[in-house]
């Protein structure tokens, strides 16, 4: 924490607001808003979730969501919700289906210059604004459907609105706190209060202020949360009861738990154990579970050092400092005379508190992931948090270089972590100048699919699992992108470097965000040719243009092998599901995404047995078939002589079952 003194009034060098907010804007449409329109959706969770969506609209049934006409109700309704009027505005496309993520990014980038701006001041605003705009995390889990990003901002406004409504002495304020809650329940479940009670609780215990729990509306707070929160559990819970007699927690046909059981028991507490069923998810190294954090907060992990020394050096005064500001003395402490706040004393006081308040909340959703089932993006609401304590001592170091106080450290973390990053980007720039020069005899390959290993690193449940099946060759597909990212990675760090080294602190900490927002959009492109092997997009094209309405769509295999066939052959097939060839209701994970809504007696028949699929193939209307490798030998041995292949893209094939004209 700083000095009171350091922070009471804008320096010059910093921009103006107007001019902060103009370079979040040009950030956030070049690195964000640009990136909406590609690639198409993706197989698996990405179009699968926009299936929902489709679903709501094409039934109005806003309580029990469906995917493939199977109930999916694993999942809390929001996010669905948010897509669907994305859609009735702008139609079913790409952009629409990721707006709402990039939305919250903007919503994220706004809550972090107000927290930073008025805890530090305006520098450590901007800073705390591009840290969300230009970080390698929040980019990459924004460019398919998960509700993190949302999430995030959700618990960010709760955690800002529970604290200004203390500070500021405005209980009615708290109420916002109990309505983000609310819709970050909707958002994504009951993880959402254990993380916001989870930092608030001993906040307010250690703070002092859990005297003042009548000003946070306990009572009319529960009951607005539970006005808006409620309403969609208790409907959908009586919509969708048990069936039968199920005996532990595997559904057979016939007997299945109720969406309660199933959603709070199974998909909440049996998930944190590790006993969730069907087990299809993975669980990170610990090593890598915290390391990764470095990943997804660069470049602006680079300051984690300065902000953990700072910490450090002050440890004997965090728990006085806070308690100094505690109960009745608060008030004399921060008064120069009666009704006249010292305007330095406040923003000392809300300093102290944000950097508790923050901290103990990222503190106890690390440690809890740290301990349950995870994937890279489950700590994303920590991410925002984060980047608002390392802005404000990025800030305050800079403005601040020759002060030898108790709570400012030396301006050598900060040229150090430049140089740093321009010894990492020398390095990367040197590792993708070798693979461009080891592809430059290649000709360009627009399936990037064909020239990838198949390492099925984590059994492709991890999201990153695709990044470790590059090769080398595979750079004949990425000259663009990679030449890109080289020139801003040899370029921008060394600048920065030099900047700092001058002393002009303010233009070299721009330069991270520049050089960083040119990298992200590299990596967009390069995203974007990843897009054959991550999409199948262009075999619903194919089935569009040389089939019919009356086909019928097969996937050899789990439904979100090929769910962005099915959502773009939505409309085209007038809504009809596409089958899968798998057992109904499977009893060893079969169907993940769709196994418990399969085991409803009224859920309609979409599975096909090898038995079924042999003697349909062939009659009727036309019939196509999907596959990737691992379910192509299969499809072959079964349908052995009457397989007729349209298309092959990457590691997927089409068929059909009869020539085409």
């Amino acid at each position: 924490m700083s000095t009171p003194q350091s922070s009471t009034s804008r320096p010059s060098s910093t921009p103006s607001t107007l001019a902060t907010w103009l370079i979040f804007l040009a950030f956030f449409f070049t690195v964000y808003f640009a990136s909406l329109f590609t690639p198409p959706l993706m197989d698996d969770v990405d179009a699968s979730h926009a299936q929902t969506a489709q679903h709501i609209i094409d039934s109005g049934n806003w309580i029990t969501t469906q995917t493939d006409g199977i109930r999916y109700i694993e999942k809390p309704p929001l996010p669905f919700w948010l897509v669907t009027f994305s859609y009735k505005l702008f139609g079913e496309n790409a952009f629409a289906t990721h707006l709402p993520n990039a939305l919250a990014i903007l919503g994220l980038t706004w809550l972090a210059w107000l927290w930073g701006r008025r805890a530090w001041d305006a520098r450590a605003g901007l800073y705390a604004g591009l840290a969300v705009l230009t970080s390698i995390g929040p980019f990459l889990f924004t460019r398919f459907i998960i509700p993190e990003s949302i999430l995030s901002l959700l618990l960010l406004i709760a955690l800002y609105a529970l604290l200004t409504s203390l500070e500021d002495n405005k209980p009615a304020r708290v109420y916002w706190a109990w309505a983000a809650l609310a819709l970050a329940l909707l958002i994504k479940g009951l993880i959402a209060p254990v993380f916001f009670f989870g930092g608030v609780i001993p906040y307010l215990y250690l703070s002092g202020q859990a005297r003042r729990w009548r000003d946070l509306k306990p009572f009319t707070g529960s009951a607005l949360f539970l006005a808006i929160a409620a309403p969609w559990h208790i409907l959908v819970g009586l919509a969708n009861p048990g069936e039968g007699h199920q005996l532990g927690n595997i559904p057979t046909l016939g007997n299945v738990h109720g969406f309660w059981w199933f959603y709070f028991i199974n998909e909440h507490v049996f998930r944190f154990f590790g006993k969730r069923y069907p087990h299809d998810y993975n669980k990170l190294p610990t090593l890598a579970y915290w390391l990764l954090h470095l990943v997804w907060l660069f470049p602006w992990s680079l300051f984690l050092p300065a902000l953990f020394a700072v910490a450090w050096k002050t440890r004997r005064t965090w728990l006085p400092q806070l308690r100094q500001f505690a109960g009745s003395a608060s008030l004399r402490a921060v008064t120069l005379a009666p009704n006249h706040p010292d305007p330095a004393l406040l923003q000392l006081r809300f300093r102290v508190r944000t950097l508790w308040l923050l901290s103990l909340f990222s503190a106890f959703s690390l440690l809890f992931f740290s301990i349950s089932t995870n994937q890279e993006y489950y700590t994303f609401p920590v991410w925002p948090p984060l980047f608002i304590l390392i802005a404000g001592v990025l800030a305050n170091t800079e403005e601040h270089p020759r002060d030898h106080t108790p709570s400012t450290i030396s301006i050598a973390w900060i040229t150090n972590a430049q140089a740093i990053y321009a010894i990492i980007g020398i390095l990367a720039a040197a590792a993708l100048g070798w693979g461009l020069w080891d592809s430059r005899a290649l000709p360009f390959v627009p399936d990037i699919g064909t020239l990838l290993a198949h390492r099925a690193v984590g059994n492709y449940t991890l999201s990153m699992s695709h990044f470790f099946d590059l090769t080398g060759p595979s750079f004949a597909a990425l000259r663009l992108p990679a030449s890109l990212a080289a020139a801003a990675l040899l370029l921008g760090p060394t600048i920065g470097w030099l900047l700092r080294r001058k002393g002009k602190h303010l233009a070299a900490t721009l330069s991270i965000a520049l050089t960083s927002a040119v990298f992200l959009i590299a990596a967009h492109i390069a995203f974007a040719r990843f897009s054959p092997m991550l999409s199948s997009e262009r075999m619903a094209e194919t089935i569009m243009q040389r089939g019919t309405p009356a086909d019928t769509f097969i996937i050899m295999g789990e439904q979100s092998d090929a769910s962005s066939v099915v959502y773009y052959t939505h409309n085209f097939f007038h809504g009809r599901p596409s089958l899968v060839v798998l057992p109904r209701c499977g009893q060893h994970g079969e169907g993940s995404t769709l196994l418990w809504g399969s085991c409803y007696t009224d859920a309609p028949d979409i599975f096909l047995s090898d038995q079924q699929l042999s003697t349909t193939w062939g009659t009727g209307n036309r019939k196509w078939l999907f596959a990737q490798d691992t379910n192509q030998l299969k499809a072959q041995h079964l349908l052995v002589g009457r397989l007729y292949l349209v298309q092959t893209v990457a590691d997927k094939d089409l068929w059909t079952d009869r020539p085409l004209p």
